[in-house]
């Protein structure tokens, strides 16, 4: 295990701060840990499953952590790459073959622009929502799904933006996971069991709705309607993202599993297990393109700093150094995560909430635990 649970109680203060935070931005529930030097030393959570229904939350419910999936996925193709099975520049071509029916520029793109959003594949499309929502989902399993969605978009050419080449593009991460498959001869879905979860302890973690399918056992995610009603997604196709996204963002476990992540990334593959190397680790969450400013960007996508395969690098006003950090939203769900490697302290926040004020909340709280735990 990454992190030690040992000292991982509920302290009663940490619970009154995250339900005052919770009630002011008006969330059904939130929940967040703080670990440091490989152990948990805070962690709570708050408020109710179900908005408007009384069915508390524990330590133990499943939260949705939406895109901050992505920096799995990178680190599975880091296991790869440290296996010689992938390298950083493996083309798109090379590894998935080369069809004449496939652009060039797409052919040429590399593994570590699509992990790093800069391979010029644009943000989501409506062509691209029309593959993710595809009724090849009643026919096929995922990882044809993926083989059919790439067949039906491979004709675009890429174009690299300039002067940033970062393009925010779930659809770059569904490809990297092809990779991942083809060279693994694994689907993504087991490699994530089997090489992330289980080795780190996450017994919560799983992929796609958090709850059990007929069960509301987990903190649920909510549906805004542009009128302002908010309905419960309790589970089926509905509550989350369509699987063939998967590498893109579908995982869910409770907070102190996701502390666990946390808690390894800060170590910087110092504590066991090493999933990958030092080095490949250094490379996975060091930045490599700027993203461009955005004043307003959609939550669970970065608005300036770095980028690395998976992690953003930002310079926050609360913070001496830059900070590794993802936001993650399935547009039910919202999490977020800071990492500091050179005091091996991070802090993670989620909620079963969408929006403004759940991205709001989540920053406010992971700002104040930082201050709190880091000095």
């Amino acid at each position: 295990m990454a992190a030690g649970t040992a000292s991982a109680q509920m302290p009663e203060d940490m619970e009154h701060y995250l339900d005052r935070v919770r009630i002011e931005y008006g969330l059904p529930a939130l929940a967040a840990a703080v670990v440091k030097d490989g152990v948990v030393v805070a962690a709570a959570a708050i408020g109710t499953r179900v908005d408007g229904q009384v069915l508390p939350v524990t330590l133990d419910d499943r939260f949705h952590i939406g895109s901050n999936t992505k920096s799995m996925t990178a680190t599975l193709a880091g296991m790869l790459v440290d296996e010689g099975k992938l390298d950083w520049q493996s083309r798109v071509g090379d590894v998935l073959g080369d069809d004449p029916a496939m652009s060039r520029s797409l052919a040429d793109a590399t593994l570590e622009q699509l992990l790093s959003h800069s391979s010029g594949i644009p943000s989501d499309t409506e062509e691209m929502l029309d593959l993710y929502f595809s009724d090849a989902v009643f026919d096929d399993n995922l990882v044809q799904q993926r083989i059919n969605a790439l067949a039906a978009w491979q004709h675009n050419e890429l174009v690299i933006p300039t002067p940033s080449p970062f393009q925010y593009a779930n659809f770059g991460y569904l490809i990297a996971g092809m990779m991942i498959e083809k060279v693994s001869s694994v689907a993504w879905e087991t490699l994530m069991h089997e090489r992330i979860f289980g080795p780190l302890g996450m017994e919560s973690a799983g992929l796609g709705p958090q709850s059990t399918y007929g069960l509301i056992d987990a903190a649920v995610g909510h549906r805004i309607a542009d009128d302002g009603s908010v309905t419960a997604m309790l589970w089926g196709p509905a509550a989350d993202v369509p699987p063939v996204m998967g590498p893109a963002g579908n995982a869910h476990m409770s907070i102190l599993d996701y502390a666990k992540w946390a808690s390894w990334n800060a170590g910087q593959a110092r504590r066991g297990p090493q999933l990958v190397s030092p080095t490949t680790l250094e490379h996975i969450q060091a930045a490599l393109v700027q993203t461009p400013t955005r004043d307003n960007p959609p939550p669970g996508t970065p608005s300036t700093g770095g980028y690395g395969l998976g992690w953003g690098s930002v310079v926050f006003d609360w913070a001496d150094t830059p900070l590794l950090t993802h936001n993650g939203s399935n547009s039910m769900n919202l999490a977020r995560i800071v990492v500091d490697t050179e005091n091996d302290i991070a802090v993670v926040v989620t909620t079963n909430f969408p929006g403004a004020n759940a991205n709001a909340a989540a920053g406010k709280v992971m700002e104040d635990l930082y201050l709190q735990y880091s000095n």
